[in-house]
């Protein structure tokens, strides 16, 4: 049987960047940052008031109006990618091919702010003042199902769900998918909407936000020495994965070629990286051993960098543990700086961005890179946008409950 190769034919975003692929990758190139004070609720008495929100979304624009309220925001957000992202592919689904295409999109927490608002109607209410819309309109697994609804799409269709690795996840499993024949596309990536009371509270008391409040655009800073925390944001990153002969058959675009995936577990602590890195260095080698490469083959990496103290020393190590001599020679890079993170929907995000770099050949930088931390001493193409040759690179993305992903891709060449 010939090999199946899966490349990417269609990209979808929606971050504090932008509401579409071309605004956020500009605002990506440009170096400019999306964050900003929170708006959505008085923040007063919180610790956080800052935030990557998503701004100028209208429902409306793609979902019916009686629709929209029957869903939580992170499905508007998965649905707008979406359809973003099939008309960047021209991918049609008909009644001939809707088998052979399916649906693998996931969510770190899914409908949490319709989960807190039922719960406010319950309390003040009762039971049966609940909307019957409050379960399928949160449950994380309605998204692709919402996504399969509308397009027709029939094939296979459910949810990752592992906290900030769950974008990863999710592009990891249906390259898979497609890999081994079981569809020839997937719509694939991860949605997040959870700028609220509840979830700011809760990251806060885990000390894990970033407290930069009077400088918004400062506050995400990976490997910088004065980081502080990570930024909280929403949006989607979706994107068609597709077998290279069906994407030719029909003339299709492909912004690249992924090649590899690697996933574990540090099996260490639910909420920090085990810390010699030594997890997050296998999976990476997992990736790139996976697509039959050497250390020496990587030219770029987009960090999971999130800009927490611990994270950004552990990614460091790891790394270095991974390639050995060839990390100084690495472009590093951490879209985080700019766009927040997006928890479930970061690492479909930021592999959308590491196949624009391999299409483009531009690295995004880390902005807000001021102070260099003597545990972080790698090239972390810091503050502006570099043109580079970029053959190979890797996406990763780490998440609570010790869990790793990295996806490999290179630059399509038939």
């Amino acid at each position: 049987m010939m090999k199946r190769r899966v490349v990417i034919t269609g990209i979808g975003l929606i971050t504090p960047l932008g509401l579409t692929t071309a605004a956020n990758w500009d605002a990506a190139i440009h170096g400019r940052s999306g964050i900003g004070p929170i708006t959505r609720f008085d923040t007063s008495q919180f610790g956080t008031r800052i935030a990557g929100e998503v701004k100028n979304f209208d429902p409306a624009d793609f979902i019916e109006k009686k629709e929209i309220k029957k869903m939580d925001r992170f499905m508007h957000f998965a649905i707008a990618a979406t359809e973003e992202a099939l008309t960047d592919s021209s991918l049609k689904i008909t009644p001939n091919n809707a088998d052979r295409i399916g649906v693998v999109v996931g969510s770190g927490m899914g409908g949490l702010e319709t989960l807190s608002h039922n719960e406010n109607i319950f309390s003040q209410h009762g039971p049966g003042r609940v909307s019957a819309f409050f379960i399928p309109g949160c449950v994380i697994n309605l998204a692709p199902g919402q996504i399969s609804i509308r397009t027709g799409a029939k094939g296979p269709n459910f949810s990752p769900v592992s906290a900030c690795a769950t974008g990863t996840h999710s592009i990891g499993e249906a390259y898979h998918i497609v890999k081994r024949g079981d569809a020839d596309a997937i719509i694939s990536g991860g949605a997040e909407s959870t700028i609220t009371p509840l979830a700011i509270a809760g990251f806060s008391s885990m000390k894990a936000l970033s407290t930069y409040n009077e400088q918004p655009e400062k506050a995400s800073r990976p490997f910088d020495a004065n980081r502080d925390g990570f930024v909280m944001s929403e949006g989607a990153g979706i994107l068609i994965l597709e077998e290279l002969e069906h994407a030719k058959a029909r003339g299709a675009r492909v912004y690249a070629e992924i090649i590899g995936f690697g996933m574990n577990s540090d099996a260490y602590h639910i909420a920090a990286p085990v810390p010699d890195g030594s997890g997050a260095a296998k999976c990476m080698q997992l990736a790139f051993r996976s697509a039959g490469l050497q250390a020496e083959d990587v030219d770029y990496i987009n960090a999971h960098g999130t800009s927490t103290p611990a994270n950004d020393a552990t990614e460091t190590a790891a790394i270095k543990m991974a390639f050995g001599e060839h990390a100084s020679k690495l472009m590093i890079s951490s879209t985080k700086s700019m766009t927040g993170h997006l928890l479930g929907a970061a690492g479909s995000v930021e592999t959308a961005f590491t196949a624009l770099a391999l299409y483009h050949q531009i690295i995004p930088p880390t902005i807000n890179y001021e102070t260099p931390d003597p545990a972080c001493d790698l090239d972390y193409v810091p503050n502006q946008a570099r043109k580079a040759d970029i053959q190979v690179a890797l996406s990763n993305s780490f998440g609570f409950g010790s869990t790793n992903a990295c996806i490999a891709l290179k630059r399509y060449e038939e």
